[in-house]
């Protein structure tokens, strides 16, 4: 059965991917969760994602890993 998404995630440039391939593959996994939160959760948790106070629709995604925390920035 496949999951219904709520949301679709576009990447612009290579960034982002420069970023992910970098990570080991914990920090990957983990960022690959919380995207797939985004993509079908209504609501999400605050810890995960959150929008940048005093900017117009910059929201930033949270992933902690062990003592790291990395940050990665979405638009809407």
């Amino acid at each position: 059965m496949q999951e219904k998404y709520l949301r679709d995630i576009y990447v612009y440039g290579t960034d982002f991917w420069d970023f992910y391939n970098s990570q080991n593959k914990k920090v990957q996994d983990k960022i690959d969760w919380v995207i797939g939160l985004i993509r079908t959760l209504k609501m999400i948790p605050e810890r995960f994602f959150k929008h940048l106070e005093g900017t117009d629709g910059l929201f930033e995604i949270r992933i902690k890993v062990g003592s790291n925390i990395y940050r990665v920035f979405l638009l809407f």
